[in-house]
């Protein structure tokens, strides 16, 4: 039997500059203490080449 996930896929988007196309798709619990918070995580941006301040944004809906 499959194990149930407790993780949301969030997107994060830079914070300064969010025209430069890069994110990154992260896992968030989705229970406990961290939920209330947003995700805000120092990443590489290689549109930039520098490392910025990326921020949770979510993720947009599925297609059919």
């Amino acid at each position: 039997m499959a194990k149930k996930t407790s993780y949301a896929l969030k997107q994060l988007i830079p914070e300064e500059n969010p025209k430069t196309g890069t994110k990154y798709i992260v896992r968030k619990p989705t229970k406990g203490m961290k939920v209330a918070e947003k995700l805000r995580l120092k990443k590489y941006d290689p549109v930039l080449k520098k490392h910025v301040w990326f921020v949770e944004k979510k993720m947009p809906p599925h297609s059919k």
